[in-house]
């Protein structure tokens, strides 16, 4: 499993709306400048479906990211299992003013783990950005 983390400084309502409106996720889920997310479907209910597109800004890469919510408990916990059947979590902890989220999933057998461990640590930690920028 891989595991990432970081600290927000924000209301766990804004946090958890921020991670769910695709209105939202189109503007933070990307780990780098090379990267966007060009499109976002959510569904974040038991059962419910998402698929974000990403895509590469100078090549011609994309890529969807998708699967179903297999657990929701509103401002708490999201668990997911992929199209490929791996699985995730995300975890929202609140603690002394601030807002933990912490992100454990499977990685893909065909990417290096130190990869993916980057990419996903970036991709939470623009989240933490945007989040907070909205907090100034």
């Amino acid at each position: 499993m891989i595991t990432v983390q970081t600290k927000i400084n924000a209301s766990i309502d804004k946090a958890w709306d921020f991670w769910r409106l695709p209105e939202h996720i189109v503007k933070w889920n990307s780990p780098s400048n090379d990267w966007y997310t060009s499109k976002a479907e959510n569904d974040l209910t038991l059962g419910g479906k998402f698929k974000y597109t990403m895509n590469a800004k100078e090549q011609d890469l994309h890529f969807d990211f998708e699967g179903v919510y297999t657990k929701v408990e509103k401002n708490k916990v999201i668990e997911y299992k992929l199209h490929d059947n791996r699985t995730g979590s995300i975890q929202f902890l609140e603690n002394d003013n601030q807002i933990i989220v912490t992100e454990t999933f499977e990685p893909t057998p065909s990417d290096p783990e130190s990869m993916q461990q980057e990419w996903c640590q970036a991709v939470i930690d623009n989240f933490k950005k945007y989040v907070e920028s909205f907090s100034k």
